[in-house]
């Protein structure tokens, strides 16, 4: 199981180079993997049956993945998970088919779209065979991402963005519902194993926690029913319509929304009994059948009629999935197969309709059954199944539902209301499927016939085997029953919840003569009469107002969410830093103080404010306090933030006495890479800076300001004062000398045994170097700057209608004999820097210090496993070095040492600590599971090598990445931008200066001068 999903995925990674290279017969090659899984699945068949009508016949794999979270890789291969598979992988293989015809060449956008098909498959495959609930929650997210982005495939419309939102919005929030619902159980079962939980189910309903298992039954049930597309939420899935045909035929017939079916069908053993289970499940599973087939005699296009069908058909299938008897769990899953059949077709052909005459509604087709008598075949198959005729699969598959139905109510006692309310659903089913047929292929009176292109074998071809399955199935259902037997079976003898003793039946073609028989006959006549009275039925449908509609109260919904968004931001994003910051503050003290006022503790015992064996401590507190008040009273930005620096880097010396100095040694790091980051912003603000402690609010400042100050420091004492039971960093020696194999704490801890916490870190980095990308550039990242070479010898820097002086040329031929005299010159800026911009004493400590700062880095990076250092403080080091080098050559020069850009560096980083990661699960291990590897090597001598020092080169890469996207961003796309503008003060400078010193009839360059310093100010103001 664990190798189909990886090769799902992979195969989904690489497809957008298959469509490159083939075009859309790519959707061939990708059909060819879940059709080899199919053959895969299909000989498993032995070993899941092994033990014919028993619910013991289930292959399993178990990998460990966070033993501490009780989070394993946990698959499972029952008779349920295997008919689920059937249906999304043999679907999903002809659907990937009919899509090698139904696109064009012309589509750019195929290679996305077909990985994303791909990767559903894998999806879907995962949830239905996972065995844990976490696990199964991931696999449904990803459903749900997944068919976000199928659904706006066509992201130019607005009508498919807004249903694919819609549908996200949707099937998000039942998800998180659901979420919290698996959490409860998993934490009262003690386990998240699926199987294990069910086995407990009647113990949990019973004992204590009783309430709190109902409760999480009931959350579970809502993301089935948002999936499901049940009543309310209903809305979402004929919105979903705007998605391509075969997205609707895999998705929303065979696929995605049977996940949340898949998912009642799985609890329904265990947790049948729970009070809140049949109402919910009745209830809107009812209300959802009647609903979806009334509203589906309404529409005019043909795919809408399908999808309110399919909403009809899922509330039907939710029904007979959480009866909770055997005779049910029988026809529920024979259902299910009949419908992906039927419903699957019916959207193919649908999809080939549009597809060869360019419409869908039933007010233009006219004729068509003349045009295409092979398609009207096989749509009138799936329509026929679709409406329950014999002898086809949905007639053997409904016939089992009344007879389950039928017995429930005689046992029951609920009377006919159940049944009748069954009934009318399937009178209205009958009656669409009817209008449907005629819909789409009826030569309708005063029509002209539809203009209709021959169809292509290949492109009938995925239709009319799905058809041919369905009438196999009615035909022979022997096998169909075999295997849904095993699951009927749990709900036999007590082995369910509902603890029942009848046997679930078999299914047949023929049962005799039977009140289900009966009840079908009469949905036949029934919807007989509401076809053939179809004017009658939609001048009464015409007349009933629309008073409920779910579709226009989620918009009024979303509308007033909007508008409360709205009214809260303009009532707290007031473009006030004072308003924004006492918010902040205010909270960050007001509650940890009411926390410790209620609390009401005592400090802790044998306090002191300064080390005794430290004294120098007094002198870094009292540098910190000094900074902290000089950053207050500074009147310039840059001496403000100098200042800031100077507490940051006294805060530093303090770890350094405490014995910290891989502490001392980041803070440093990072003190200094925010000051030149702080700096290179600040060029595009003033340079004064007003007093922020004057003005009417002046009291307020300086109250919030001590208040979280002081507040923090009691905070800080009592929390060490806090500590009930001795801290587990006091194991963290050990384990990282005997676990992690190195002697620094800090650094292993990091790489080894909170590894999952640093990659979250990473991955925040590469995050926020993105979004702080994205707010400067605008043309681009800044990973495309042009080479070196390209550039004007002494232009760079130079603003622009400025022009040089006696100084300048005398500069710049000094420059050049310096860059004459390092004939192959390793900094570009002797070439490319204006001279002005140019500092020689500059260059030459670069050319001193650049290769041993990168050796350092290298040197931290490797030694940091046993010494002070590590990925982060290399990185940081290394991004000292480029930043060096940048302040000595400008962005060209950062070009010049950095060909690689900050994008690819994160990404890589990434990708080196997700496989340092990933590897130890595959070779059997956990996940960040490091291997201590000792071998003797000739001069080095004996090595050891720990693996996570991989993990620690990933951390290294995002580091320089991250430090090349704040130089690109804050230094060298700013550094743009002002050699774009030039400065108006000088040109009006030259400008006077040239028309003082001469007549314009008597010196016509300076007249020239003159006039193309003011086009330039005119310019400069334009832009302004």
């Amino acid at each position: 199981m664990i190798t189909v999903l990886a090769v799902l995925f992979a195969v989904a990674a690489v497809a957008p180079l298959l469509f490159r290279k083939f075009g859309r017969n790519a959707f061939f090659a990708l059909a060819a993997v879940p059709a080899g899984s199919f053959i895969w699945l299909v000989l498993q068949h032995d070993a899941i049956y092994s033990d014919a009508g028993d619910s013991t016949g289930a292959i399993t794999e178990v990998v460990p993945w966070i033993p501490g979270l009780q989070l394993d890789l946990a698959f499972r291969m029952d008779a349920l998970a295997w008919v689920m598979s059937l249906l999304i992988l043999g679907v999903g293989a002809l659907v990937l088919v009919y899509c090698a015809r139904y696109f064009s060449d012309k589509d750019d956008s195929l290679g996305g779209f077909g990985a994303q098909l791909l990767a559903f498959a894998g999806a879907m495959f995962g949830l239905v065979t996972a065995d844990d609930l976490l696990l199964m929650f991931i696999f449904w997210e990803l459903t749900t991402v997944l068919s976000y982005l199928l659904i706006g495939y066509a992201r130019t419309r607005l009508s498919a963005r807004r249903s694919a939102l819609q549908a996200l919005v949707v099937t998000t929030a039942g998800g998180l519902a659901m979420l919290v619902g698996l959490i409860i159980l998993g934490s009262t079962a003690g386990t998240y194993r699926i199987q294990a939980i069910l086995d407990e189910a009647p113990a949990l309903l019973a004992g204590p926690a009783g309430g709190a298992v109902s409760a999480a039954v009931v959350l579970i049930l809502i993301g089935a029913i948002t999936k499901s597309a049940l009543v309310p939420f209903h809305f979402w899935l004929p919105g979903a319509m705007a998605a391509p045909t075969p997205v609707s035929a895999y998705l929303h017939a065979a696929a995605m929304v049977k996940a949340g079916i898949y998912l009642v069908a799985r609890l329904a053993p265990g947790f049948a009994d729970a009070p809140p289970w049949l109402p919910i499940v009745l209830g809107l599973g009812l209300t959802t059948m009647l609903v979806g087939g009334y509203r589906a005699l309404r529409q005019t296009d043909i795919k809408l009629i399908l999808a309110y069908g399919t909403v009809s058909q899922l509330g039907f299938l939710t029904m007979v999935m959480g009866l909770g008897t055997p005779e049910a769990a029988l026809a529920g899953l024979a259902l299910l197969v009949a419908h992906a059949l039927f419903k699957a077709t019916l959207f193919l052909v649908v999809g080939i309709i549009d597809h060869q005459s360019g419409t869908r509604d039933i007010r233009e087709l006219s004729g068509v059954y003349g045009s295409a008598r092979a398609l009207a075949i096989v749509a009138a198959i799936g329509t026929a199944s679709m409406a329950g005729i014999p002898p086809l699969a949905g007639f053997v598959a409904k016939e089992s539902v009344f007879e389950a139905f039928v017995h429930y109510s005689s046992e029951s006692g609920t009377g006919p209301w159940l049944l009748a309310g069954l009934v009318v659903g399937s009178v209205l089913t009958f009656a669409y499927s009817a209008r449907f047929m005629w819909g789409a292929f009826a030569l309708k009176p005063g029509v002209e016939p539809t203009p209709f292109k021959p169809i292509t074998p290949a492109f009938l071809a995925a239709p009319a085997i799905l058809s041919f399955l369905t009438i196999l199935y009615g035909l022979w259902p022997v096998p169909v029953d075999g295997w849904v037997q095993p699951y009927a079976a749990l709900f036999v003898d007590g082995s369910a919840a509902g603890g029942a003793t009848s046997s679930p039946g078999h299914l047949a073609l023929w049962h005799g003569i039977t009140p289900a028989l009966g009840l079908t006959a009469l949905t036949f006549a029934l919807g007989l009469a509401m076809f053939y009275g179809r004017n009658a039925v939609s001048r009464v449908q015409s007349r009933v107002p629309g008073w409920i509609d779910a579709d226009r109260a989620y918009q009024q919904t979303i509308g007033a969410l909007d508008d409360t968004a709205v009214w809260i931001t303009g009532r707290t994003q007031r473009g006030s830093l004072f308003f924004y910051l006492s918010v902040i503050l205010t909270v960050a003290f007001v509650l940890p103080l009411t926390a410790l006022l209620l609390a009401n503790k005592p400090l802790p015992p044998n306090m002191y404010f300064i080390d005794p064996g430290s004294p120098l401590q007094l002198v870094a507190g009292a540098g910190i306090v000094i900074g902290a008040l000089a950053a207050v009273r500074a009147n310039k930005r840059f001496l403000a933030v100098l200042m800031v620096s100077v507490t940051g880097y006294g805060i530093a010396l303090m770890f350094a006495l405490q014995g910290a100095p891989d502490l001392a040694l980041t803070q440093m790091l990072v003190e200094t890479i925010i000051l030149v980051a702080f700096v290179l912003a600040m060029r595009s603000l003033p340079a004064g800076l007003r007093d922020r402690t004057g003005g009417k609010y002046r009291v307020i400042r300086v109250v919030i300001g001590l208040a979280f100050g002081v507040t923090m420091i009691f905070v800080a004492i009592h929390a060490l004062g806090a500590r009930v039971v001795p801290p587990v960093s006091l194991q963290f020696p050990q384990l990282a000398y005997e676990g992690g194999g190195g002697l620094n704490v800090v650094n292993v801890t990091l790489v080894d045994i909170r590894a999952w916490d640093t990659f979250g870190e990473i991955s925040v980095l590469a995050l926020a170097a993105t979004g702080v990308a994205s707010l400067i550039f605008v043309r681009g990242r800044g990973d495309r700057i042009r080479a070196s070479a390209s550039v004007a010898e002494g232009t760079v820097g130079r603003r622009a209608g400025a022009r040089g002086s006696t100084r300048d040329d005398a500069a710049l031929a000094m420059n050049r004999r310096f860059a004459a005299a390092t004939r192959d010159a390793w900094l570009v800026a002797g070439r490319t820097l204006a001279p002005e911009r140019r500092s020689i004493i500059f260059e030459v400590v670069t050319r001193l210090i650049f290769h041993s700062m990168i050796v350092f880095s290298i040197y931290l990076l490797l030694a940091g496993h046993n010494l002070p250092g590590g990925g982060f403080a290399g990185g940081l080091t290394a991004g000292l070095a480029l930043t060096i080098r940048y302040l000595a050559g400008g962005r060209f020069e950062l070009r010049e040492a950095t060909p690689v850009g900050a994008g690819t560096l994160l990404g890589i980083g990434l990708a080196t600590a997700a496989a340092a990661g990933m590897t130890p699960l595959l070779l059997g291990g956990q996940v960040f599971q490091s291997a201590i590897v000792e071998l003797w090597l000739p001069v080095f001598g004996d090595i050891k090598f720990v693996t996570s020092t991989i993990f620690d080169i990933g951390v290294y890469i995002v580091v320089v990445g991250l430090a090349l996207d704040v130089l690109r961003s804050l230094g060298a796309e700013i550094d743009e931008h002002f050699e774009e503008q030039p400065e108006p003060s000088e040109d009006r400078e030259a400008a006077g200066g040239l028309a003082d010193a001469a007549p314009e009839a008597e010196n016509a360059e300076a007249e020239d001068a003159v006039a193309e310093n003011t086009d330039t100010e005119t310019a400069a103001k334009g832009r302004s």
